[in-house]
């Protein structure tokens, strides 16, 4: 059985979103972060850096939120969360999953870092205000994508939907989707999903 160590309020519900479409048996591991469980030496010998998400699957540990969702959507093709190899579809999946992962999550992480999440002495005003600016940018082309669209690849519900519902999430969060109501209607179908609400539950 799968094994997904987790912590709410993290990239871990990503996975857990996909175990959950799935209705696939997998075991759930709590990681204690403000225990700084995600240190301890057990877990280092699974996840190296000390992050979350990790999956162990027949005791083979990995991580990186998307190469575990990906991995565990390709396990069970017949449950379509990813297009077909080879398929036009299946290269825009591949195509958006590294946008969520290398363009929008960076200016994301830089505005949240240095507006709340670091401590005061160590925000640096310029770099939040570069990431918003980017995650703005980016943003624009993503409204025009989805514009008249119910899913990012195709016309099903797939892996690369969770990533990027996830990012949408937290960017509204911090009130980056104001302006933007083609994302947030899109981001709110996503998580009205019964699967995303059980993996978004605490």
């Amino acid at each position: 059985m799968m094994k997904l160590y987790f912590a709410p309020n993290s990239r871990a519900t990503r996975p857990r979103w996909v175990l959950e479409e799935l209705g696939v048996p997998y075991e759930l591991v709590p990681v204690d972060v403000l225990q700084r469980e995600h240190k301890r030496p057990e877990y280092l010998r699974i996840h190296p850096l000390g992050s979350l998400p990790a999956l162990e699957d027949d005791g083979h540990p990995m991580f990186e939120s998307a190469a575990i969702l990906m991995h565990v959507a390709d396990k069970y093709p017949d449950k379509g969360l990813a297009p077909t190899h080879g398929s036009p579809e299946r290269a825009e999946y591949y195509q958006w999953l590294m946008f969520c992962m290398a363009t929008m999550e960076p200016p994301l992480s830089a505005y949240s870092a240095h507006s709340r999440y670091l401590p005061e002495h160590e925000r640096v005003p310029a770099e939040a205000e570069r990431g918003k600016k980017r995650f703005t940018d980016i943003s624009r082309v993503l409204e025009t994508r989805l514009s008249g669209r119910e899913f990012l690849v195709g016309e099903r519900f797939t892996a690369a939907d969770v990533v990027m519902a996830s990012i949408l999430n937290w960017a509204s969060g911090m009130g980056l989707l104001a302006d933007f109501p083609v994302l947030r209607a899109y981001m709110e179908r996503q998580l009205a999903r019964p699967a995303a609400r059980r993996a978004l539950q605490a």
